[in-house]
């Protein structure tokens, strides 16, 4: 998943942004605007530059940290409803051909690969078939052309 452009976009945005966020809420922790967004927080806006940077790291990993759970969980549901339209509609491309381990080939299109299961399915079928890694002789690209 980490193939997708949106992602490594997303992901590179949001830590930007938030160090970012953080550099700004430093170098203005004297105005009032930032003193009361640090007392929404609880956080004691009278500190000095490097507490105040301590103070803020913790906030800002846990943001990160729900920002990325929203991330991969929108962008799997998304791609699980593309998929789903396609297969409904039979608009999935054959990409590989599948030969398992005992001789028999088919065109499938692969939905993904993890480090135990394939998860593909079959031309002219509307139901995902996950195969163990094992179970699989080997996938050739079907060409493009």
């Amino acid at each position: 998943m980490i193939s997708n452009p949106i992602l490594i976009l997303m992901v590179l945005s949001v830590v930007l942004l938030f160090f970012l966020i953080q550099v700004l809420f430093i170098k203005y922790s004297h105005t009032n605007l930032v003193q009361k967004i640090l007392k929404s927080y609880r956080m004691n806006p009278d500190l000095d530059k490097r507490e105040l940077r301590k103070a803020l790291i913790p906030v800002f990993l846990i943001l990160i940290g729900f920002e990325f759970l929203a991330l991969f969980v929108g962008l799997g549901i998304g791609q699980g409803v593309k998929i789903k339209k396609r297969l409904d509609t039979q608009t999935l491309k054959q990409n590989y051909t599948l030969t398992t381990g005992s001789g028999e080939t088919s065109p499938i299109y692969l939905i993904d690969i993890n480090s135990i299961y394939y998860f593909y399915v079959k031309k002219g079928e509307k139901q995902i078939k996950i195969a163990p890694v094992g179970s699989i002789g080997h996938l050739q690209v079907i060409n493009k052309n």
